[in-house]
């Protein structure tokens, strides 16, 4: 499946969903003073509170809060609602493990280049040892490892 079609079917199962969602939103008949919304209610309603906005822009009888609700049950209710799902702790939990996944694609990286460069660097020092260079083999792999970190340095900083 192509993304263009992929993107197609997002959308067509989008629509009916956030029409479902909507179905449910605040300002409906069904409460009234006599029965007003409760703590669920304002989950609820906290939970879809974004979309309730954008919907009361063209629809005057949507509205994001029921008027008609229990009181501070409602309200805790919504606060809950719209904190766990547009700006509470689910939010940074996204973030952490975006970063996680960054973390350890560079400690793979590291690890990859590391062994190729050592196993370089071997291959290097048998080369050398069958030529008896009489190099202090100490001494070229320090300044090798210093002239990597400062190249990689470099690099990192260029973006």
């Amino acid at each position: 499946m192509n993304s263009n079609n992929y993107r197609l079917v997002k959308l067509l199962i989008s629509i009916p969903f956030l029409l479902l969602l909507t179905a449910c939103a605040a300002g409906g008949p069904q409460f009234t003073p006599g029965t007003p919304a409760g703590f669920w209610y304002g989950l609820w309603h906290g939970m879809i509170a974004f979309i309730s906005l954008v919907i009361h822009i063209f629809k005057e009888n949507v509205v994001v809060y029921e008027i008609n609700n229990t009181g501070g049950w409602y309200d805790l209710g919504f606060l809950l609602g719209a904190t766990c799902i547009w700006g509470g702790g689910s939010h940074m939990s996204c973030k952490s493990s975006a970063k996680k996944k960054r973390e350890k694609e560079w400690k793979e990286i590291g690890e990859k280049v590391e062994s190729k460069v050592m196993r370089k660097l071997k291959d290097w020092a048998e080369d050398e040892e069958s030529t008896d260079s009489g190099k202090d083999w100490e001494e070229i792999c320090g300044k090798v490892e210093n002239k990597l970190k400062c190249k990689i340095r470099e690099w990192a900083e260029k973006d």
